[in-house]
């Protein structure tokens, strides 16, 4: 049985220690936030936190998360208070088709979290490996924007 905190509960899984997390996160756990893109890290649909980290989940094993705290999209708010960035994302209509917004979002709150005012070159470089099929970035840079903006002086 491996142990993770998985959204600050304590969860144990009988699961191979290098199934992917992602696999872990959604079918063993029900935690289906955490999307399958492109399943080998490059497109960020399945973006979490390990320990506040953003890492791919599609391409990170269960094992690495031993000892660790990860953090999904259902773990960002707190009972019915929606995240920031989950708000700014409601507030800019930044989702179409919404499938990647997820792994969108865990990489936004990742960036303000290191870089509470970030520029739009730094927002632009922190996101790249984020992709939106639908082409929001204009959108998604101004709900970040929006969340710098209010966490000033």
């Amino acid at each position: 049985m491996l142990r993770i905190t998985v959204n600050g509960k304590l969860v144990e899984l009988d699961v191979d220690p290098e199934m992917p997390l992602l696999y872990a996160l959604r079918e063993n756990l029900g935690l289906t936030g955490t999307k399958f893109g492109c399943g080998v890290g490059l497109c960020g649909a399945c973006t979490v936190h390990l320990d506040g980290e953003p890492v791919r989940s599609c391409a990170t094993p269960v094992s690495a998360a031993l000892g660790s705290s990860v953090t999904t999209i259902e773990g960002l708010a707190k009972g019915e208070a929606l995240h920031p960035l989950q708000e700014a994302w409601l507030d800019n209509k930044v989702p179409q088709c919404g499938y990647c917004q997820s792994g969108q979002i865990m990489s936004a709150v990742a960036l303000l979290e290191e870089n509470a005012q970030p520029s739009d070159e730094q927002i632009e470089d922190w996101m790249q490996g984020n992709i939106c099929r639908c082409g929001t970035y204009p959108r998604i840079k101004k709900a970040i924007k929006q969340v710098a903006t209010s966490k000033k002086g």
